[in-house]
């Protein structure tokens, strides 16, 4: 079935229900949106001449536009390629080619950063940015009738996600892969009602964009922050003038959020549920969080192989206070969702005993079908059905999955992913690095931040400054790092491979010591 059905219902249904708002002023109804979604999916179809499957780029940020983005692609048949708005122009030109994208939406803030790189991209037929004469021709092409026939393993989003080799990788994810991890937000996390609204202060491209899907099905409200992104202070007055608020958000938004709250005496009352995932979420912070807020919180694991769900704590377990494990379950990441299944295992995949720590795998109709143009990858990734995910964790006797290590060195901060040979591979292109070792330091205001242990050539005098200009002109500002160490030399094993736990370990005495002997960009 075809994403787009779930707003073809909805609007048939409820057609005067308000979806759409731009922090407290009304965009549209349901009817009016899915009129918008006709005339984008008409005008791809009918004036680009893109034919089903064909890939449509959206660099975005949060803009009221995004939503009729994405349903009028699915209306035609077509795939979405969502791209982090945060990302380096350079970047997103990579995933643009790479995915053979035939059409780019762009936000008028990115516009100027993308524009330069677009005679690079042959098979581009239109650039669209909202706001502009261009694009509101779109509404005035010839709208589809219906929206386009899709099975369910057709493909409707290609996500790109980073992996150790640094070039970031397509995960193909079918209608069917989003349909199921729509059927597990359902039953494991919430049940959105009507005169519900879920806003969208972290990035429509990556989770929080996921929850747009049962809220259309509910025929909820959609709410665009007018700061497009997060505002604790924005996010409590919506919260307090729309009540029965819903929200994705790392746990760092989650923590400037209580902290906000608590410290302006501010109410919040108006939250529904507010879902947490992507890193994370310290044992205290957690705590804090229930007090200050009540009982509004639900934490999912998952990738972008299975968006979503892998595990989940809902609220019964955050209310279950009286449990002898509680704080154990606190702190864990939850148990299997409805429709997968999970395992801790060995190198081999076999399931491992209860308590001991391996790897986790899942296994389910959310799992991608694989990586775009990367079968090789894909191998890897799937085995017997296994999606092996490289994070560590180990399972209790009740189900509860408490995650340990991630094997593939991923930094999390505030909840984007950073990985850390593809900020080593820019360092090294300055003359004078001759070793670099990029590892994650706890922090506790974005969980985790980067840090470089550089070795310099023989003679040379490195300054960080020179580094982070380096960095900036080459991968994404959140990518680089936040503090650089030079050093003699890095710790390797008899091998020659680089020990990173060793660095982790200083950096974690360090933590304890003052003052840290740290270089910081500012």
């Amino acid at each position: 079935m075809n994403l787009a059905q779930l707003l073809v219902r909805t609007a048939q249904v409820f057609a005067d229900r308000p979806a759409l708002y731009l922090g407290d002023q009304l965009v549209c109804d349901y009817r009016g949106l899915e009129q918008r979604v006709a005339h984008v999916g008409g005008y791809l179809r009918q004036r680009l001449h893109l034919q089903p499957g064909d890939r449509v780029g959206i660099l975005m940020s949060n803009v009221p536009e995004y939503l009729e983005v994405l349903y009028g692609c699915w209306f035609g048949g077509l795939v979405v390629v969502p791209i982090n708005a945060k990302l380096h122009p350079k970047e997103a030109e990579y995933i643009l080619c790479d995915s053979g994208a035939a059409a780019l939406f762009v936000s008028a803030d990115l516009a100027p950063g993308m524009e330069p790189l677009l005679s690079g991209l042959p098979d581009l037929r239109a650039v669209l940015t909202p706001g502009t004469p261009e694009y509101s021709a779109l509404y005035r092409a010839e709208a589809l009738t219906q929206a386009a026939h899709s099975e369910r393993d057709d493909l409707a989003w290609l996500f790109y996600t980073s992996g150790t080799t640094g070039r970031p990788k397509g995960v193909m994810l079918s209608h069917g892969n989003l349909l199921t991890m729509i059927a597990c937000y359902i039953a494991d996390i919430d049940m959105p009602q009507a005169q519900d609204s879920v806003i969208y202060a972290a990035p429509i491209s990556h989770a929080a964009g996921m929850l747009n899907f049962p809220h259309v099905m509910a025929g909820a409200a959609h709410i665009v922050p007018v700061s497009a992104g997060f505002d604790p202070a924005e996010l409590v007055e919506l919260a307090a003038h729309r009540g029965k608020l819903s929200m994705f958000a790392a746990p760092t938004m989650v923590k400037r959020l209580v902290d906000y709250i608590e410290e302006s005496g501010k109410g919040a009352s108006g939250f529904k549920t507010i879902l947490y995932g992507g890193g994370p979420m310290y044992l205290e912070d957690i705590r804090q969080a229930l007090r200050v807020m009540g009982d509004c919180f639900a934490q999912i694991y998952g990738q972008g192989e299975t968006p979503m769900t892998i595990t989940a704590l809902g609220r019964y377990h955050y209310r279950n206070t009286r449990h002898p494990r509680y704080e154990q379950r606190l702190a864990s990441v939850g148990v299997a969702q409805s429709f997968v299944e999970v395992r801790v295992g060995d190198a081999s995949g076999m399931p491992i005993a209860v308590g001991e720590t391996g790897e986790v795998l899942v296994r389910g109709a959310s799992v991608m079908m694989g990586y775009w143009n990367n079968p090789e990858a894909t191998a890897r990734a799937i085995r017997d059905g296994w999606l092996f995910t490289g994070d560590m964790g180990a399972m209790d006797e009740d189900g509860f999955l408490t995650l340990k290590d991630r094997s593939k060195d991923v930094i999390i901060s505030g909840g984007s992913n950073i990985y850390p040979r593809e900020v080593e591979e820019v360092l090294l292109q300055h003359k004078d690095v001759q070793e670099v070792s990029v590892v994650g330091r706890r922090d506790p205001e974005w969980g985790e931040v980067v840090v470089a242990f550089v070795v310099a050539r023989r003679g040379a005098a490195l300054h960080a400054k020179e580094l982070d200009a380096l960095c900036l002109c080459n991968i994404a500002r959140f990518k680089r790092p936040k503090h650089y160490r030079f050093v003699e030399a890095l710790p390797k094993s008899n091998y020659g491979k680089v020990l990173k736990t060793e660095l982790r370990e200083l950096l974690a005495a360090e933590a304890a010591a003052v003052p840290q002997k740290i270089q910081a960009v500012s």
